[in-house]
């Protein structure tokens, strides 16, 4: 793990569900003087006790080890206020439809906030990015051609395209040596997403 539980942490979480140490210690069968330890930074809580005191602190264990309490506020699940997670190890994409602690090869995964980009020329629905990005997006039936004028090597390459719609989400994985450009089914999409492995996520509104 890139982090363990700390003191602290579990102080404030047990002060938030209003538990003296002894109560906290009678729930996960430890003693309060072993809470004590852990509070002040004396010791530390055995792996194997982790998912008792995450359920009595009534967080996950991903929320205790990252020190974040999290709650999706998202419960309609709403698709535009869903977040993106890439992992730098793996190269695992994860998207969720809303907050969440999200953990991947050992490492707490933050939310990708993408570079909202406006279109320059509307009619041919090109827009610009920095970095000499650029997605356009073409109709042909009922589909939308996506594509990127964009290196695609080893090192520097668009990672993969998205479209975003109420009812779910379209994403092609794309690989280096291969072309920047994917086919969605147009239906009620409302957003495309391209992401550079090196420049982050790129977002565009579909008109």
């Amino acid at each position: 793990m890139d982090n363990y539980v700390t003191g602290a942490v579990i102080k404030a979480l047990r002060e938030k569900q209003n538990m003296t140490q002894e109560e906290l210690a009678q729930k996960i069968c430890v003693t309060g003087k072993a809470v004590s330890k852990w509070e002040t930074g004396r010791g530390f809580p055995d792996i194997g006790l982790l998912e008792n005191l995450g359920k009595a602190l009534g967080v996950s264990v991903i929320e205790l080890l990252s020190g974040e309490s999290i709650t999706n506020r998202n419960k309609a699940c709403n698709m535009a206020r869903g977040n993106f997670y890439v992992c730098p190890v793996c190269g695992n994409i994860i998207h969720t439809t809303g907050e969440a602690v999200i953990s991947c090869c050992g490492i707490t995964l933050p939310a990708l906030e993408p570079e909202i980009l406006e279109a320059e020329n509307p009619e041919a629905e090109t827009i610009e990015a920095a970095e000499g990005h650029a997605i356009r997006i073409e109709r042909i039936e009922d589909e939308y051609f996506v594509s990127l004028n964009h290196p695609m090597t080893k090192d520097h390459y668009i990672s993969f395209l998205a479209a975003l719609s109420d009812q779910g989400l379209q994403l092609v994985k794309l690989y280096p040596e291969g072309p920047a450009q994917a086919r969605f089914k147009i239906a009620g999409v409302r957003r495309i997403y391209a992401f550079c492995r090196l420049h982050g996520l790129f977002s565009v509104k579909v008109r």
